[in-house]
């Protein structure tokens, strides 16, 4: 395991090449503050990877899309984190924090008082319903269309959360553009039927995400920040359209020209939906000089041999940490994996989250 557990030296120094995904686990309160010791926890027992990407964190009010989702817009919040980014950096791990505005994908039960639902136009998703605690599954209404001064206060949002997040000690930000939140609600068609400078060509549909990736890099620093895009995806009721790869070209041509430190591509393909096209792939990877993330279903064969092959720089895995904390001393031992446990998810509580049992000592030898 020569690549995947090999130290990262250029542009983000890591112990190995193992990212944690980020992974949705409603463990946060009602009103979306992390539960420190709890949290803490399942990320320190899983921070034998070089990189953590936390679940998707709401950086507004306006942000927040599901039941017991984190935040990162409030002081309460921000010390919160500290306990986990503690807990990380004390295992010699470095942690970013995904800011996830969910934007059309959301209802008003999981919201705090007061907060909107927007998107890039008013087009709810079809047919999608989102659970809410306490009523159970409930139908998605339509978002408000976002005006330009919408747009303003909504990237002025994302640069107080990114330095929120640094004040919580987190080592940066992901910005999440993939899976069919606000970010890719502007930059795929099915969401976005705006005809001003925010809708149409591909340089318009990928503006609002350029200038919230170039605030909050000039806010915290272009080494500290990252994106998640999704290229072909179908989350959320977007879908792959005609011309996606100039966009994509086009987001990566500009991305580097901001310096990011990495673009996370997401592969749909393991879970049923359409597949990562191998030339979107390819050319990112040559228009982005920047480090490449991969993640979707892969297992330790596929990403040691995409790192070979030079696909990426870093492989992510989710459901593989999220139930084998000790994901990496698994390896070096040959030892089985444990199954997630799925129903457990979502729930509140330690069961099916802190409780997955590690190695023996007698294993280990």
């Amino acid at each position: 395991m020569k690549n995947l557990l090999s130290p990262l030296t250029e542009k983000l120094p890591l112990k190995n090449r193992v990212v944690m995904a980020p992974m949705t686990r409603s463990r946060a309160t009602a009103d979306h503050v992390p539960t420190s010791e709890l949290m803490a926890t399942y990320y320190r027992q899983r921070a034998g990877v070089g990189l953590l990407i936390t679940e998707g964190t709401a950086p507004s009010a306006n942000g927040v899309g599901y039941a017991r989702i984190p935040g990162i817009y409030s002081d309460a919040q921000v010390e919160a984190w500290k306990a986990v980014t503690t807990a990380v950096h004390e295992e010699g791990s470095r942690i970013f924090i995904q800011l996830m505005h969910t934007g059309r994908v959301s209802h008003p039960g999981n919201m705090p008082e007061g907060a909107t639902i927007m998107s890039a136009s008013a087009i709810a998703p079809s047919n999608t319903q989102m659970y809410v605690d306490g009523s159970g599954m409930e139908t998605i209404p339509t978002p408000k269309e976002m005006t330009i001064e919408d747009i303003r206060s909504t990237i002025q949002e994302f640069v107080t959360a990114a330095k929120n997040a640094i004040k919580a000690g987190f080592d940066g930000v992901e910005l999440h553009g993939a899976n069919g939140y606000l970010l890719e609600q502007f930059i795929n068609p099915a969401a976005n039927q705006r005809t001003d400078d925010y809708g149409g060509s591909a340089a318009n549909r990928s503006r609002f995400v350029l200038e919230v990736a170039q605030k909050v890099a000039d806010a915290i620093g272009k080494d500290k920040v990252g994106i998640r895009l999704s290229p072909n995806g179908a989350f959320n009721d977007v879908a792959p359209f005609e011309n996606q790869k100039e966009t994509f070209d086009y987001l990566a041509e500009k991305l580097d020209d901001l310096g990011l430190v990495y673009i996370h591509l997401v592969n749909h393909g393991a879970m049923g939906a359409p597949a990562l096209p191998d030339d979107i792939r390819d050319s990112i990877r040559k228009k982005f000089s920047g480090l490449l993330i991969l993640s979707g279903g892969y297992n330790q064969e596929r990403a040691e041999q995409d790192l070979t092959d030079k696909k990426g720089d870093l492989v992510a895995f989710g459901r593989p940490l999220l139930a084998n904390p000790d994901l990496i001393e698994r390896w070096r031992h040959g030892a089985e994996l444990n199954p997630p446990k799925m129903d457990l998810f979502y729930t509140p509580g330690p069961e099916g989250y802190t409780d997955y049992p590690a190695l023996t000592e007698t294993v280990r030898q």
